[in-house]
């Protein structure tokens, strides 16, 4: 059976990089603050969040392109946080096509072989492999302009896998793809790593791209790691407020509990919510609720709201209702279209207990 937290991964896993106490400045601007963090050889791990929250520089800080004011970076153990760039077992594949034009996929992917002066013959097999491994068997003589947006990144993978690095660095590499070819990228992303069996250290700020790629996810905020876990644990018990409604987008209420029930606990505005969990104190809290939790009646008892959005999703509808009572709006994901659910139509809202969760709330 596999880790299921931070402590268990710990125990079980073989450290690959080691990320230590690692704060990073510009001038007075604190980028990063003491990020510590043990990456598993062979893990799939993804740092995620909005732009500036320091995600970019740890991965940085980890390909060599800039020292951290204060910190390590261990490599199988080996402090490599002096080492340059071009000298780390490392290889970085970046958001925008980095392929040279005047050459074509085949000389391209084997640009760095030739750098570190590996021989022909080995040189055109590894290359041969590399093409393979990312399905573009065939396409050695073709130019950089000949290649789908979808293409070029493949290549750009080709290129950074063909070197054999002990860890691969991927900066946002789809977020400029359709989403008909970043959904096809990352079956093609979770294959490579099965077979390549190589770390992946992935950046994105893509919390769905996120959720389907990783073994673990590292929640960035401020310059912090705010959260480290595994992807369905992290989506089903965030802790905190941050993470609850970065990743997934969840409703996150202020409530203050004033008396807890055996389904229900009741607050001091005397509101009485669904909630089954044994953390239930009274006194301040965040409560958390998925819009796929969330259910909409217009007959059976619940909160009451007001529905001022609604829009078809394909595989769902999102809903979305002011809730004078909890004093915020609610986001539902519901299946199909609730009949008689218009815009401005009173509904009663309610969610699954078990499902709800509580987090600490400072007051």
């Amino acid at each position: 059976m596999a880790p299921t937290n931070e402590a268990e991964h710990k125990a079980f896993a073989k450290t690959q990089l080691s990320i230590q106490h690692l704060t990073h400045r510009y001038g007075d601007d604190e980028v990063l603050s003491d990020i510590n963090l043990d990456v598993t050889e062979g893990e799939f791990i993804t740092f995620l969040g909005p732009s500036g929250c320091g995600k970019t520089t740890t991965l940085r800080a980890i390909a060599g392109f800039i020292t951290p004011t204060e910190g390590r970076v261990l490599l199988d153990g080996d402090d490599i946080t002096d080492l340059p760039a071009h000298k780390r077992p490392v290889n970085m594949v970046f958001q925008q096509s980095t392929l040279f034009p005047h050459l074509d996929v085949g000389q391209n992917v084997a640009f760095g072989l030739e750098v570190a002066k590996v021989p022909k013959a080995e040189r055109e097999k590894r290359v041969r492999e590399a093409l393979s491994l990312v399905k573009l068997e065939g396409f050695e003589r073709r130019r950089a302009t000949q290649l789908s947006g979808g293409q070029r990144q493949r290549v750009n993978l080709a290129r950074a896998i063909v070197n054999r690095p002990k860890v691969l660095l991927l900066d946002e590499p789809l977020s400029a793809l359709d989403l008909k070819i970043r959904l096809d990228l990352e079956v093609e992303l979770r294959r490579v790593h099965r077979e390549l069996g190589a770390t992946f250290i992935y950046v994105t700020h893509d919390q769905r791209e996120a959720l389907a790629l990783s073994d673990r996810i590292a929640v960035f905020n401020q310059g912090r790691i705010e959260q480290l876990d595994k992807a369905e644990v992290l989506y089903r018990e965030p802790n905190s407020q941050f993470a609850a409604s970065f990743v997934g987008d969840a409703n996150v209420f202020a409530i203050d509990i004033a008396s807890i029930g055996d389904a229900t606990v009741t607050t001091t505005d005397g509101l009485e919510l669904p909630l089954i969990t044994d953390q239930a104190a009274v006194g301040p809290h965040w409560l958390v609720v998925r819009p796929e939790d969330v259910r909409f009646d217009t007959d059976t008892a619940g909160v009451e709201a007001t529905v001022m959005d609604a829009a078809f999703r394909g595989a769902s509808v999102t809903y979305r209702a002011e809730c004078s009572a909890l004093g915020a709006s609610i986001k539902a994901e519901i299946p199909d279209e609730i009949p008689g659910t218009t815009i401005g139509r009173q509904v009663q809202v309610s969610w699954s207990g078990q499902r709800a969760r509580l987090l600490p709330r400072q007051v």
